[in-house]
């Protein structure tokens, strides 16, 4: 039996230092959350400088939480540490097309593909945010060029039509984010025909008062 006590002690030596990485990970995760909502908070209000400097901050979180989670590969694929890396990935990719640059990809932000795709659906719903704000200052460009964005997301989603297992369940989030682009499509749509309809009525409302001046 002494084998099996030494056995014993190693296992448990094991599992201190695994749950020990396990509080550290979850505790960490919440700064990294909270530096990635921050982030898209800033881009938003379209405060650049703020923005990159809280998604830097996120980064060196990120990175922080892996290496923690580095030797124990169950802690690393556990859904609180991809669900802290999917927030990173929203961030990223959200601050990226208000900026109009490049979307990182899953290397550079050192990710999983099941975190990035996710990532990316929750990142196109967070752009309806930014679409409603802008449209506040009537139908424009900028709108326009963000639905298109969220267009391409769902258009990548909606074709890895593969397990929930292997996706960490996309589906759903690919169907929360067709209903999205829906509702974001359609206030578009009306807020274009209100353009037009305004546009119209002001030329009206020019001629009118021009033919008025010609008759007096």
């Amino acid at each position: 039996m002494t084998d099996l006590d030494s056995i014993a002690e190693g296992i448990r030596a094991n599992l201190i230092g695994k749950n020990a990485a396990r509080d550290k990970a979850v505790n960490i995760s919440r700064e990294l959350i909270r530096a990635c909502s921050m982030c898209i908070r800033a881009a938003h209000r379209d405060e650049w400088g703020e923005a990159e400097r809280l998604l830097n901050e996120a980064r060196r979180v990120a990175n922080e939480i892996v290496s923690t989670v580095q030797p124990y590969p169950d802690l690393y694929y556990s859904g609180y540490t991809q669900d802290a890396l999917k927030e990173l990935i929203e961030a990223s990719v959200v601050l990226a097309i208000a900026q109009d640059k490049p979307v990182p990809s899953p290397s550079q932000l050192k990710v999983e593909d099941a975190a990035y795709l996710n990532g990316l659906a929750e990142a196109a719903s967070e752009l309806r945010r930014r679409v409603m704000d802008k449209l506040r200052a009537g139908h424009n460009a900028e709108c326009e060029r963000l639905l298109a964005a969220m267009d391409a997301i769902y258009d990548v989603l909606v074709t890895m039509d593969f397990p929930d297992a292997i996706t960490g369940g996309l589906r759903r989030n690919t169907d929360l984010v067709r209903g999205v682009l829906e509702r974001t499509r359609s206030d578009l749509t009306i807020s274009f025909k209100n353009a037009v309809l305004n546009e119209q009525i002001s030329q009206l409302t020019t001629l009118l008062q021009t033919t008025s001046l010609r008759s007096d």
